[in-house]
């Protein structure tokens, strides 16, 4: 695995608030991809292009790969979970190399590695429940799973 932390961020929410000037659901239009170096030790920091390289993480043409992964898998994912009436706010993915050195996707999605928002509502359907005491977690989950499991605009 490649020690980054690829975050794209589609609405302003968690530490992109908490670091810069963004109210929590102001769009990002375009995305935001933001990169964390993976390392629990250095307190997860963010890395621009310059420090990947620096530190041998990442060449130029892997780090353009995996952008325009992350940027593929967000428009997919993001379309996908608007025709069931959740908002993709942000999402963590991590890459590595295969054995022939190709950069593959090495993730998973689920409401403990993305923000989901209720299209309608706003209501938070992830792990925030959790991390901000909300209660419903479980709720949310499984109001999660019974979307992802139904047809476009099932959502009722």
């Amino acid at each position: 695995m490649i020690p980054l932390e690829v975050i794209v961020r589609n609405v302003a929410a968690g530490s992109i608030v908490r670091n810069y000037p963004f109210r929590e659901g102001e769009v990002l239009d375009p995305a935001v991809i933001v990169i964390d170096y993976k390392s629990d030790a250095h307190h997860d920091p963010m890395l621009n292009d310059d420090l990947i390289y620096a530190l041998g993480l990442a060449t130029p043409e892997e780090l353009d790969q995996i952008k325009a992964m992350a940027l593929a898998v967000n428009i997919v994912l993001s379309e996908y979970l608007a025709a069931r009436g959740i908002t993709l706010v942000d999402f963590k993915l991590e890459f590595g190399k295969d054995v022939d050195g190709m950069v593959r996707l090495g993730d998973e999605i689920s409401p403990d590695t993305c923000r989901f928002w209720d299209s309608a509502t706003g209501e938070k359907l992830d792990k925030d429940r959790f991390r901000r005491d909300m209660g419903g977690a479980e709720d949310a989950y499984e109001e999660i799973l019974r979307r992802v499991s139904s047809e476009p605009g099932a959502v009722a």
